[in-house]
């Protein structure tokens, strides 16, 4: 078959021009760690159905899609012409394509926010302190307060001493009420270096009187410094008084207008959703137990750190229009902010009323229609077991599989399908699971095809199995693809090495200079 083709000078000329461009990297996490476009957005072709809809909701967006030659993005093409995208192409040679044409290659994953907060320190000399200067200060009991700008979850898992979570986003609303002696030095930490920098500016940028500093290299620089961190700490921001609301409003405001973030209303919102010829993503940056409480029809849940940390993930079609809101203007002006410094056209939707808010619930990504399979129960399936009849290939996330998963269930990707099933004994039945059963429900056709055999959904998927009272396993016991779905980030968990950490920071220091041979980012920092 013959596929439509776009260069990469096509590309790159879209990109400066600013123009709607999906430059999508079909393969998963792990290789496209490796190295990818600026812009690549990754959607693994094993999970394209169920991510899509969300990051590239206008179905004639220009796409374009890559591998490295491992035959994925045919694949994906014509998935994504059979859910109605009508404007999809290859990439002219692929990832070798890009190579050779002379364009950048970036490794690791959230690259564009990474290197954005590179370039803020390099241009705004972002104060900073060493892990053993903040260490020492604590010793000390100095007037001093630690905020620690990462996910609520990340922060459990490793914090420094007396730290309290404050998720970026909530950093201008949240401060004072943390630290009101203006006397009292504020410390912002992450894991690494972008989130602490974009933290501590943030507190800059909106004039806090506060001396502010980023623990220089995170929660890295202070296991590199032979310094213990803490573990499962539940520290987390209180609620905000009506002076300091007050206070945090217009600062954000101010730093919002200063960095050439657009107002728009609901009308204006609701035009831009009926406008078929540009994409318009619409965001809710205020906590996940906010937006659940009630948040607006069709906004998605985005905490404004997380935002700004992964816009390729939430904003995959680079040139879109972006609209952020919340329930008071901080939060969603301080993300916009930041967003407009990172090349975006972003708007905060002013004068909503506490009614709009009417939707509850947590935030469902749209999936095309579920396939209609035939399901069996966990009861009927460990009869199968019993018998030796049955092959169980699960879907789920790797790391959720070494976690636990149903004994002798086979660890698949759904992109390694072929592959995989050479590996695993052929059986009488097949039936396939993950987490909630979504992805696993995609691809029992597709097993259906390779083996000629019945294939069956497991109902409710292994969290039935689980809630049925019946026995689960953990490790690696039975792999049928390689664990690539995920990337491991060096400065996660608590048992990364030294050299991994280091080369990590070493990487991020070289980010400006990358970003400078790139030339397309479109960055500018206030």
């Amino acid at each position: 078959m013959n596929y439509s083709t776009r260069s990469f000078t096509d590309i790159r000329a879209a990109l400066l021009a600013r123009e709607e461009v999906a430059l999508v990297d079909v393969r998963e996490e792990a290789p496209f760690a490796e190295g990818h476009p600026l812009f690549a957005a990754n959607i693994p072709l094993s999970k394209l159905e169920l991510e899509v809809f969300s990051r590239i909701p206008r179905r004639d967006t220009a796409i374009t899609l890559y591998d490295d030659g491992e035959g994925l993005a045919q694949i994906a093409l014509i998935r994504l012409k059979d859910l109605g995208y009508g404007n999809v192409r290859l990439l002219e040679g692929g990832l070798q394509g890009w190579r050779d044409a002379g364009g950048e290659l970036f490794i690791d994953v959230n690259v564009p926010s990474k290197a954005f907060g590179e370039l803020v320190e390099h241009h705004r000399h972002t104060p900073s302190l060493a892990a053993e200067e903040v260490k020492q200060l604590l010793d000390d009991k100095a007037d001093v307060v630690v905020l620690d700008a990462r996910r609520f979850d990340e922060y459990q898992t490793m914090s420094i001493p007396g730290g309290v979570s404050v998720p970026g986003a909530e950093l201008v609303l949240r401060a004072r009420e943390l630290a009101p002696d203006p006397q009292t030095r504020i410390i912002v930490n992450c894991a690494g270096r972008t989130r602490s920098i974009i933290g501590t500016q943030s507190l800059v940028n909106a004039g806090l009187p506060n001396p502010v500093c980023a623990l220089r290299n995170g929660t890295i620089g202070w296991l590199l410094a032979g310094q213990a961190l803490d573990h499962g700490q539940s520290r987390r921001f209180p609620a905000v008084s009506d002076r300091t609301l007050e206070l945090a409003s217009a600062d954000a405001r101010n730093v919002a207008d200063k960095a050439g973030v657009k107002r728009g209303s609901l009308a204006d919102l609701q035009a831009w959703q009926a406008d078929a010829t540009r994409t318009t993503y619409l965001f809710d940056v205020r906590t996940p137990e906010e937006y659940e409480a009630g948040h607006l029809p069709g906004a998605r849940s985005t905490p404004g750190g997380q935002l700004v940390q992964e816009t390729d993930h939430y904003a995959s079609v680079r040139g879109a229009r972006i609209a952020l809101l919340d329930d008071n203007g901080v939060r969603a002006n301080m993300s916009a902010s930041w967003l407009a410094q990172l090349g975006w056209e972003v708007y905060v939707i002013d004068g909503l009323m506490l009614s709009e808010f009417s939707e509850t619930g947590a935030w469902h990504a749209p999936i095309p229609t579920p396939w209609q399979v035939e399901e069996i129960s966990p009861q009927t399936l460990r009869q199968w077991q019993e018998q030796g009849r049955v092959a169980v290939l699960d879907f789920t996330a790797s790391a959720q599989y070494v976690k636990h998963h149903i004994p002798g269930a086979w660890w698949t990707l759904r992109a390694d399908l072929s592959s995989a099933l050479r590996k695993i004994p052929a059986a009488e039945h097949y039936v396939l699971t993950c987490g909630s059963g979504k992805l696993a429900r995609l691809a029992v056709p597709e097993v259906e095809a390779l083996t000629g055999k019945p294939v069956f959904l497991l109902q409710g998927g292994t969290a039935s199995w689980i809630a049925a009272g019946f026995d689960v396993e953990s490790g690696e016991t039975h792999l049928a693809s390689p664990r690539i779905d995920r990337y491991r980030r060096p400065y996660e968990g608590t048992d990364a090495p030294r050299e991994a950490m280091q080369a990590y920071l070493d990487w991020e220091f070289g980010l400006v200079e990358q970003l400078g041979r790139d030339a397309t980012h479109g960055f500018k920092v206030i």
